[in-house]
Parts: structure tokens; sequence; C-alpha cells
């Protein structure tokens, strides 16, 4: 082993400790692959530009084990201009893996030290999944994501797994995010055939209000691709009530709601452009039930609720019509939602059904 390479090893150990200043600047120093098809070769492209006020020379590029093979077609960068470099991991191995890359130059000690990642899978686990979905000329294994049951502070998140299915390599960006939603795609870049992930992230803490709260989003094949409707991801959340400081007393003199059914069977509509069906809510507790929300997941259903203050021991009716022309149009199964006073029962979903 020469002393270049034990001096690289030794550097790549301790590459975060005492470094100094590049002239050699990426515009990222790690890249994530995603998922990695096993013994399918994978290649990412690093963006480098000489940021110095001299021309740069580079004097050896190393990767840290021979599973990784780096290129690059420049010896001397003049100062202002870009370059790349391609890194190749042969994905010979099942699990995941963060490969390091060197750049040595003139005039810097420390060499600029470059990160792949990702996960290498078998072609079973990729081809379990189906990419049925069409987002613009990507394919998605879902069009849809919910948050449920959320609780004020709560971060959860949710994933889409992607297929570029077209010639060219992507680099999808997810559009019009809501300040309440954050998402990231990995790999940044998608090669021809190859898949990657969608991370959608909700902050609680900027829900406005308690129930279902909608949007859309749109996934796009590069930065500043077009909105358009073939495109869209809705996404929900439903925020339920905070019951955690409620009292003993207070909980043994809460309503409680019962339903004479929680899943309407509206029949079929045949040549009918609407149907209709009612349901009964009964409140059986000690005090005052309270339906501070009644919204639908889904376009294509009129509520109407005889009344919002059902007092113990009273009853009231919730009718429901549905039609058929926006129904049909429905990404989701229609679904109503209500949020309550009632500590055992803050959410209540009532799924409707029709042929």
């Amino acid at each position: 082993m020469n002393i270049r390479k034990t001096v690289l090893a030794a550097i790549m150990a301790t590459a975060t400790i005492g470094t100094q200043a590049q002239d050699i600047t990426a515009s990222q120093t790690t890249i994530d692959m995603g998922r990695v098809l096993y013994r399918q070769p994978a290649t990412a492209t690093f963006e480098l530009k000489n940021d110095g006020k001299a021309t740069a020379t580079i004097d050896e590029v190393k990767t840290n084990c021979g599973c990784t093979a780096a290129e690059t077609a420049a010896t001397t960068v003049a100062a202002g201009k870009s370059f790349i470099i391609n890194v190749t991991y042969d994905a010979k191995q099942l699990g995941h893996f963060d490969k390091q890359v060197a750049l040595f130059t003139n005039g810097n000690q420390q060499p600029l030290i470059l990160h792949m990642r990702g996960v290498v899978v078998s072609p079973n686990d990729n081809g379990a999944v189906d990419y049925s979905h069409k987002l613009g000329i990507l394919h998605a294994e879902k069009d849809n994501v919910e948050f449920d049951d959320v609780n004020r502070g709560d971060q959860p998140m949710q994933q889409i797994r992607i297929q570029n299915n077209s010639d060219d390599t992507v680099e999808p960006v997810v559009m019009h995010l809501p300040n309440y939603l954050s998402a990231t795609v990995t790999p940044q870049k998608i090669a021809p055939g190859r898949t990657g992930v969608v991370t959608i992230t909700l902050d609680s803490h900027r829900l406005h209000d308690y129930g279902l709260t909608q949007t859309s989003v749109f996934l796009g094949a590069f930065p500043g691709d077009k909105v358009s409707e073939d495109k869209e991801i809705a996404v929900s959340a439903v925020l339920l009530p905070d019951n955690q400081s409620l009292t003993m007393e207070q909980r043994l003199n809460a309503p409680l709601m019962t339903l004479s059914k929680e899943k309407v069977n509206l029949g079929a509509f045949g040549k009918k452009s609407k149907l209709k069906s009612e349901l009964t809510i009964t409140n059986n507790g000690k005090s005052t039930l309270d339906i501070r929300s009644l919204q639908m997941f889904t376009t294509g259903l009129d509520l109407s609720l005889s009344s919002k203050r059902i007092a113990p021991g009273q009853t009231a009716t919730l009718k429901i019509t549905a039609h058929r022309s926006q129904l049909m149009k429905a990404k989701v199964q229609p679904r109503i939602l209500m949020i309550t006073n009632d500590p055992d029962h803050p959410k209540v979903v009532i799924t409707v059904e029709y042929e």
C-alpha cells in the first residue's frame, strides 16, 4: 500500500477536524442516491467550481475503497470555472453505503471530501412497489398523503416512492408547498429507470385550526417545472384537539357521542345523479356535545346537520347527499370527519360507500 493511500485513509477519518478553506467548492458535498438495485452500478455527478483567483491543478482523485471509482476530465481549472467528477459505486453488496472521495489540488494541504450515500436493495424489493400513478413524466406508488391523528407539536413524515420512466435524468422537486409542509427528494437526481423517495414532513405548530386541513402540492421533474393538474399530490392533515389537560371531574361529566352507524352505504347510482342517506348522533353523556367541525375528505358530498350542539339525552340528524359527477373524479374514498368535545371521540370518521 503506497504512502499516499495511507495518508488518504487518515485524512478521511479526520476530515471534519481542522480543515482549511478550499478554493475548489462543490454545489453539494453529499449526494444521496436513495434506493439502488443490486449489481446495477450507481453513478453520482458532483458539480465543482474553482472559486480561487488562480488556476487550480488537480493532482489526484482518490476513493476510500476499490468498489468505488471516480473520474474527471479536468486536470487544470481556471479561476471561476466549473467542472464535474463522476463517482460510480459497483452496488455488489446489499445494504446502506457511504463512500468517500478525496480531491487533491495544489495549494491545499487537506483534500476536498465528497460523500456518496444510498442503500442497495434486491430487485425483488424494488419490484414489489406498484408505480401506477403518473405524476407528469414520473411514476409514483400513490398520489395522495394523509397525516392522520396529529397532535399539536408532532412533526410526522410520509414518503412516496417514485420511478423515472423517461429517457432523461430528472431532478425532482416538490412545488407549491404551504408553510406547514416541507419536502425532500432522494436522490437529488434520478437516472432513467431508477427510483427515488419523496419525503413530506408536517409541522403541526403551523396548523391553525383543529380538524381537517387540505392542500395540493405538485411534483416537478426539475426545478422550475410547470405546475399542472397531472402532477398533483393531495395532502391532508387531521389535527386533534388537546384533551390532555382535562381533570377527572371534567371527564366524568363530559359528553358521550353515539352514532347510529359509522359506515353509510348509499347503494347504486344506476341512472341517478344523486344518492341520499342519513344517520343520527345521540349524546349519552352528562354535558352538551359540540360538533366543532364537520368536514369532507373529498368533494361530491353535501352535508346537513340539524344541530351542532346536542344536549344530554338528545339526538341530531346528519343528512348526506352524494353527487355522482363529482365523486367519480375523487382520488380518495369519500369520508366525513367530525371533531367533537367528547374526550373519548375527539375525531369521528364516517365512511361513505356507493356502487
